[in-house]
């Protein structure tokens, strides 16, 4: 089954992978800046995957069939089972963070589930927020954290996934990412990501 990773696209899913493996570790650790920046590449490798897929010539089915189902296992632990455990130990493990944690994992599997089997609209966009979006907010809330007060970061967390995992799964389109949106994602990562380990390790 090894074999399978040859193809460039799912080479590229399994680094993700590693990455949120990696991720893991560091959140488990209590080092939580170091995890973000580990998360945000495991979202620059879901979506540079699938544009190497779609540029890989003659990709054969079972490949593609390979790579569909890795793809869906990367997308659930970055984009969901992640920012549920950072979650948790940002808040030390508190009430409030159990439910949106938990709110967070059936959302994303929810919404992965759908997505597997009905795929996009008619238009090309999606259902509901994707779950890509989580680790770049929660990045972006961690940056900020020095400059907020405790007693404000934390409530504006857990509100704000919470209503996210709402989001997830509710009758919203939310349009593909386009060339542009994808040049930003990436800036975004590569900058938040430095910065945020560069933090980490000082």
């Amino acid at each position: 089954m090894l074999r399978y990773l040859v193809d460039p696209a799912n080479a590229i899913t399994t680094v993700g992978l590693l990455c949120s493996s990696i991720a893991l570790y560091f959140t488990l650790a209590g080092h939580i800046e170091l995890a973000v920046g580990a998360a945000l590449w495991a979202v620059l490798a879901d979506h540079l995957d699938g544009v190497v897929a779609g540029r890989t010539r003659n990709r054969s089915p079972d490949m593609a069939k390979m790579g569909k189902s890795l793809d869906g296992f990367g997308d659930i632990m970055y984009g969901a089972i992640l920012p549920a455990i950072i979650l948790v130990q940002l808040n030390g493990a508190s009430h409030v963070s159990f439910f949106v944690a938990t709110a967070l994992l059936l959302a994303g599997a929810i919404r992965l589930s759908y997505f597997a089997n009905f795929g996009k609209s008619d238009d090309g966009r999606f259902f509901g927020v994707p779950l890509s979006y989580d680790i770049p907010l929660m990045a972006a809330f961690v940056l900020v954290q020095p400059f907020l007060p405790a007693a404000t970061f934390l409530p504006a967390v857990n509100i704000v996934f919470a209503l996210l995992s709402l989001a997830h799964v509710a009758s919203v389109r939310v349009p593909s990412p386009n060339r542009a949106m994808y040049l930003a994602i990436t800036l975004f990562a590569v900058t938040a990501s430095t910065i945020l380990v560069h933090r980490g390790t000082v």
